[in-house]
């Protein structure tokens, strides 16, 4: 495993930020951590980035505790944070090349011409930072954070504030860096789309605590798995909640045929097994 967290605790003072917090990650894994604001998100990223020491519970990054982690761990270690650093005097180019050169004695950098390829600023190279636009900001936000060739990527709220463009095209980026180059990465989000479009699995993080973990799909089955069919007859509208709406459907067509109308089935989705979730 890239990462394993098994009773991860945080707390300040009397306020119990994280509580009994347990998962893993696997090499190439595009794990997200969903929740809405406040459910201790940043707080297990930091922790895992070596960033904050936790209370109680034992963390593992890499092989290592990122507590006690060194400069050569940090080295294999990407991280990409909510807010962007103004380096807006810097040519593209130059500035990834500087970064890189910090990596050297620990590992080799990713060449300068094959980083701009990656994360699709190649044209940009000799533009300002301050000329880009907001996407090609946030990519050149992850091209900084990937610089080192690291194993292990840190996504912490990545979108906020795109557009649905930029959205689109930091999508392709994070599904290429896990598919193309084999990164794991660890995203959080509150955003549900980006969760579901990203995703290899999701943990449902609320009130500090992780109360539901699968892929999409097992999620939605497992705890929203019921379809709304909603249809009318003779004027009088009807609903009803089905696990097999398909059956159900075909059913009502045998019993009215041409008097069925309004028909509508409305599939059980991964917003209803969050709101079911944090709500619970």
């Amino acid at each position: 495993m890239v990462l394993t967290v098994d009773g991860l605790r945080m707390q300040y003072g009397e306020v119990e930020v994280l509580h009994e917090v347990s998962f893993d990650a696997r090499a190439g894994e595009v794990l997200t951590l969903l929740g809405p604001n406040g459910a201790g998100k940043s707080t297990t990223i930091e922790i895992l980035e070596g960033f904050r020491l936790r209370s109680a519970g034992q963390v593992e990054v890499l092989g290592l505790d990122p507590a006690d982690a060194d400069e050569t761990w940090r080295a294999r270690v990407g991280i990409v944070l909510q807010s962007w650093r103004d380096h807006g005097n810097w040519r593209v180019g130059e500035l990834l090349g500087h970064l890189g050169s910090y990596y050297t004695p620990y590992k080799q950098p990713w060449p300068t011409g094959e980083l701009l390829a990656a994360v699709g600023l190649t044209e940009s190279a000799g533009k300002k930072v301050r000329m880009l636009s907001g996407g090609q900001r946030r990519r050149l936000d992850v091209a900084i954070g990937i610089v080192g060739r690291p194993e292990l990527l840190f996504l912490d709220e990545p979108t906020t504030g795109f557009d649905p463009e930029a959205r689109r095209e930091f999508h392709e980026l994070v599904g290429r860096l896990a598919r193309e180059y084999g990164t794991t990465i660890l995203l959080t989000t509150h955003d549900l789309d980006e969760a579901s479009r990203l995703a290899d699995r999701i943990l449902i993080l609320t009130a500090g605590r992780i109360v539901a973990a699968g892929t999409p799909a097992q999620l939605t089955a497992a705890i929203a798995g019921e379809d709304e069919v909603r249809w009318s007859v003779d004027g009088q509208s009807f609903r009803k909640k089905t696990t097999d709406s398909t059956e159900f459907v075909r059913g009502l067509f045998s019993q009215y045929g041409a008097e069925l109308r309004e028909l509508e089935v409305r599939r059980a989705s991964l917003e209803d097994t969050y709101l079911a979730l944090v709500a619970s």
